[in-house]
C-alpha cells in the first residue's frame, strides 16, 4: 500500500463530497494535486497542496478551501490531527493504529512488500552495457551493467514489463582493429618475432589463447595470406570469442539479457536503408553542407554535400550526417535503424545506459527517436560517470591482462559480486564514484554495504534467539501479525515504522524517475534507524527487543524487527544482492 496514494484518493473523495454538498463546484480536476511527505517531519506525516491547486477553479481563497477540506479529512479514523499551514497547505498527522496496520501489511507481504501495479504492464526496453566486443569489460562497463540491471528489477517491482537488451557493436573499424590484433597474436603464436605491438590495436593478453586456438585449428594457413582473405575470418573468431568473454564477465556479476541484437545483422538485413527510407518519406532527409564544427579552423575543414537528417526539427543543435565520405553509414545512421527496430518491436518507452563519454550523442538520439516514432516514443539516456579505483586511497590503474585498465572481473573476484553491485548504486549514475578496495570490505558504519547487511543480520539474529526462547511457532509472520502491535508507542519505534511504510512509494517514484540509487539511500536510512533502536535497547532495558517478563511486548517488538528485515530483504532483492543471515 502506497500510503500517499491512499490519502491522495482520500483528498479526491473529500473534494467530491464537498461538491456534493454544494461547497465546491462539480468537476474540479485533482490531477495536479500533490500528496506527499512534508519537507519538515515536524509538520506531520502527510501534506497536500490541494487547496492552492484548486482555489482558482473553485473561486475560493486557498485557506478557506483548505479549511473545508481539513474538516473532511479530520473525520477519517486514520487521521489524528489536521493543520492548515502557510498559504493553504494541509498537514495531516496520522493515528498510531494506522502505523500498526502498515506493520501488519509488511508481515503479510514479506519481501514482496512494495510490489506495485503503477507501471500497469507498460513495455520498457533497457539497453545497457553494449560494449564493443573488443576485450574484457572494465569497471565503467560494470557500473553501467549494475545501473541497467537494477533499474530493470526496480521497474519490474513497480509493475512494468521489462526487456533487458544488449546491442552488439560488431561492425565497423573497432572490430577490424580487433581482428588485426588477433592476427598479430597469431603470428606470435606461430613463433614469429612480430616486433612491437602496432599502435591503435588491442595489446592485452586476452587474445593470446584465442590466437593459440587458431594455430591449433588452422596451422600457418593465414601466415602469408592477403589481409582481404584473413581479415573476415579473424574478425568473426575474435568477435565471437570476445562476446563469450563479455558474457562470462556479466554472468559473474549476475547480469542476464533477454535479447542480444547484432549491429552487423541489422546492416545485413537492410534495416539501415529501410529506416532512412522511412525518414525520407517523412521529408526528414536532404542533401546539404554542414558548417565547420565550433573551434575548427577553415583550412582544416572540407565542406562537402552530405545526406543529412533534420535533427534540429526535434530539438538537436545541428542537422546530422548519415554517411561517411567513403559511402559507409555513420554510427548515427545504424543507431537510428536500431532504435526504429526497437520501436517496431513494441517499445515506445526506451532507456539506454551509456558511458559519460557519449554525453554529446544524447540530443541527436532523442531527436531521432522522436522523428522515427512520430513523437509516440520516448528515450531516456542514463549516463554513467567514471569509477575511480583506489586501494587504501591510492589510485589503481593497470592490468596486464587487459593491457591498460583493471577489468571488471578482477574487481568482482576480489570484493565479491554483492559488494560490487551495492557500491555502484551508492552514488547517482551521473556522479563520479570512488571505489576503494580497502573501504568497501571494511566492517564499519562508514561502509554502506556492511551497514545495511549488518542490520539485516542483526534482525535475523534477534529472530533466531527469540525462536529459541519462545518457540518457532511464536515468531512466524502470521503469529507476529496477530500480536498486540498497539504496544509499540515509543517515538523511535513509530518513526521506524513510518520509514518502512514509505517503501512502496519509494519503489513507484524511483521507478518513474529511473533512479535506482534512491533504493541504496533508503536502505542506508532504514539500517541507520534500526541500529539506533538497537543501541537504545542496550542502554534502556525497557526498549530491548526481547523482554522475558513481558511476552506481549516482546512479540510486538519482534514484529517490528521482522518488518525491518523484510523491507531490507526487499530492497536488496531489487539490487540483486543476497541478504546475509549472519556476519562473521
Amino acid at each position: 500500500m502506497n500510503l500517499f496514494q491512499f490519502f491522495a484518493d482520500a483528498v479526491s473523495d473529500a473534494v467530491a463530497a464537498l461538491a456534493g454538498d454544494g461547497v465546491l463546484p462539480d468537476g474540479l480536476d485533482t490531477a495536479r494535486v500533490a500528496v506527499e511527505p512534508p519537507r519538515d517531519a515536524g509538520h506531520g506525516d502527510v501534506t497536500t497542496n490541494a487547496a492552492m491547486v484548486l482555489a482558482k477553479s473553485a473561486r475560493m481563497k486557498p485557506r478557506e478551501l483548505a479549511a473545508a477540506l481539513a474538516g473532511r479529512l479530520a473525520a477519517m479514523e486514520s487521521v489524528a490531527d489536521v493543520e492548515v499551514a502557510g498559504p493553504g497547505f494541509i498537514n495531516l498527522r496520522l493515528a498510531h493504529p494506522f502505523w500498526h496496520e502498515r506493520l501488519r501489511d509488511i508481515l503479510k507481504a514479506g519481501s514482496a512488500y512494495g510490489d506495485s501495479t503503477s507501471g500497469a504492464g507498460t513495455a520498457v526496453n533497457i539497453e545497457f552495457v553494449s560494449a564493443n566486443p573488443t576485450g574484457p569489460l572494465h569497471v565503467g562497463h560494470g557500473r553501467g551493467a549494475v545501473v541497467g540491471d537494477v533499474l530493470a528489477a526496480l521497474l519490474e517491482k513497480a509493475g512494468y514489463r521489462v526487456t533487458r537488451e544488449y546491442y552488439v557493436n560488431d561492425a565497423g573499424a573497432q572490430v577490424d582493429a580487433l581482428a588485426r590484433s588477433l592476427h598479430f597474436r597469431y603470428r606470435e603464436a606461430l613463433g614469429e618475432d612480430a616486433g612491437a605491438f602496432p599502435e591503435g590495436l588491442y595489446p592485452g593478453d586476452y587474445l593470446v589463447p584465442v590466437a593459440e586456438d587458431m594455430v591449433r585449428r588452422d596451422g600457418d594457413r593465414w601466415r602469408n595470406a592477403e589481409a582481404g582473405d584473413w581479415l573476415p575470418a579473424f574478425r568473426d573468431v575474435a568477435a565471437e570469442r570476445m562476446l563469450a568473454l563479455i558474457s562470462d564477465d556479466l554472468a559473474l556479476l549476475g547480469v542476464r539479457f533477454d535479447v542480444m541484437t547484432s549491429e552487423r545483422r541489422l546492416v545485413a538485413d537492410g534495416k539501415v536503408e529501410a529506416a532512412l527510407a522511412t525518414l525520407a518519406e517523412m521529408g526528414l532527409l536532404y542533401e546539404g553542407v554542414l558548417e565547420p564544427p565550433k573551434g575548427m579552423l577553415p583550412d582544416d575543414w572540407e565542406p562537402r554535400p552530405q545526406t543529412l537528417f533534420r535533427a534540429t526539427l526535434f530539438g538537436d543543435d545541428v542537422d546530422r550526417p548519415l554517411k561517411k565520405s567513403d559511402g559507409s553509414w555513420t554510427y548515427f545512421a545504424t543507431d537510428i535503424a536500431y532504435h526504429l527496430d526497437k520501436y517496431r518491436r513494441g517499445f515506445a518507452s526506451m532507456i539506454d545506459v551509456w558511458g559519460a563519454d557519449h554525453g554529446g550523442y544524447v540530443k541527436r538520439m532523442r531527436a531521432a527517436v522522436k522523428a522515427i516514432s512520430d513523437g509516440h516514443a520516448d528515450l531516456d539516456v542514463k549516463l554513467c560517470q567514471m569509477v575511480n579505483l583506489l586501494d587504501g586511497g591510492q589510485p589503481v590503474k593497470m592490468s596486464k591482462r587487459a593491457g591498460s585498465f583493471i577489468t571488471m572481473r578482477e574487481v568482482v573476484e576480489r570484493v565479491g559480486r554483492d559488494v560490487f553491485r551495492f557500491v555502484m548504486l551508492t552514488r547517482k549514475n551521473d556522479a563520479q564514484l570512488d571505489f576503494d578496495f580497502e573501504a568497501v570490505v571494511e566492517q564499519s558504519r562508514e561502509n554502506p554495504v556492511f551497514y545495511v547487511q549488518y542490520a539485516h543480520a542483526r534482525c535475523r539474529s534477534v529472530l533466531r534467539h527469540a525462536a529459541g526462547e519462545l518457540g518457532a511457532g511464536a515468531v512466524t509472520d502470521a503469529a507476529l501479525a496477530a500480536t498486540a502491535l498497539e504496544r509499540l508507542t515509543d517515538q523511535a519505534e513509530l518513526d521506524l515504522i513510518r520509514q518502512l511504510a514509505a517503501w512502496p512509494r519509494l519503489v513507484e517514484t524511483a521507478a518513474a524517475a529511473h533512479e535506482p540509487h534512491r533504493v541504496a539511500f533508503f536502505l542506508q536510512e532504514v539500517a541507520a534507524s534500526f541500529h539506533v533502536l538497537w543501541t537504545k535497547g542496550k542502554d534502556d532495558a525497557r526498549l530491548r527487543f526481547i523482554t522475558p517478563s513481558d511476552v506481549p511486548m516482546t512479540l510486538a517488538r519482534l514484529a517490528l524487527v521482522r518488518a525491518v528485515q523484510a523491507v531490507l530483504a526487499s530492497g536488496l532483492e531489487v539490487f540483486g544482492v543476497e541478504p546475509v543471515e549472519e556476519l562473521r
